[in-house]
């Protein structure tokens, strides 16, 4: 059996007495595109905030490729390979498009700070920003400061950051969140496309979104996972439906 890209092994957050997660496993394969579902309180950014090092274990261990992460500051753990979006917009308003995803280029390219280099100057940097904003659809809009972009198109940059540093692992924290149907449709084509041969774990509200992009899904509730197993299965489960698709999952995950 091959190494998961990520794996959480007894994962446990606590915050006083409050036990948010409580006892996580989880292994999401090479390649894998893996949803977590669960209703309002059940964890779910909790749990990303876990992963990504933002918060640290109560107890539990989570391996990247097989190399324990948990306990490592964020930034080290995104130059392991595994980057992230947040729920809400995590942009740099007053720079222009081209420079927030440029920032995220930058180190995945070796170049740490310097105020003596001229960043303009660097055309691998440049190459390399400009073939992402052409991939996300954003190259026309690369010179307008992000705070002008609308509310999508923010939401379109942080994905377009969040691949900049060509991560092997990509957690999405709820990525079409206040869209409309048309504005969530471009989002998952951009995300299929953005995080093609990635592993993918992906937090999402909208169930069409979740049915219609993930090879498997994990379902959260009260900060334990009720079951894990591949969209027909999932939509089948009686624990599930009773916990949070409803009785009548078909009709809300459809």
């Amino acid at each position: 059996m091959s190494t998961p890209a990520l794996e959480l092994k007894n994962v446990h957050k606590s915050f006083g007495p409050a036990k948010i997660i409580q006892g996580v496993d989880l292994a999401v394969g090479k390649g894998e595109n893996h949803a977590i579902i669960g209703p309002n309180g059940a964890g779910k950014s909790t749990l990303f905030n876990l992963i990504s090092g933002l918060y640290s274990l109560s107890d539990g261990q989570i391996k990247l490729n097989g190399a324990v992460i948990s306990g490592k500051k964020p930034y080290q753990i995104q130059r392991l390979g595994l980057s992230r979006s947040f729920q809400v917009s995590n942009i740099f308003q007053n720079m222009t498009v081209r420079e927030n995803v440029r920032c995220g280029v930058l180190f995945s390219m070796g170049y740490g700070y310097s105020f003596l280099r001229n960043i303009g100057a660097q055309r691998d940097v440049q190459e390399k920003t400009a073939e992402i904003l052409e991939r996300v659809g954003l190259i026309d809009k690369a010179h307008l400061p992000a705070a002008l972009l609308p509310y999508a198109d923010q939401r379109t940059l942080e994905i377009a950051i969040t691949i900049a540093s060509d991560p092997d692992v990509i957690l999405l924290d709820e990525p079409t969140a206040g869209m409309s149907r048309s504005e969530t449709d471009r989002a998952v084509e951009l995300i299929g496309h953005a995080t093609k041969g990635k592993t993918l774990l992906i937090v999402e509200h909208d169930m069409g979104v979740v049915f219609g992009m993930a090879d498997r899904i994990s379902v959260l509730v009260y900060g334990q996972i009720i079951a894990t197993g591949k969209p027909e299965q999932i939509r089948g489960d009686p624990k599930v439906r009773e916990a949070y698709l409803g009785d009548d999952g078909e009709g809300e995950a459809a």
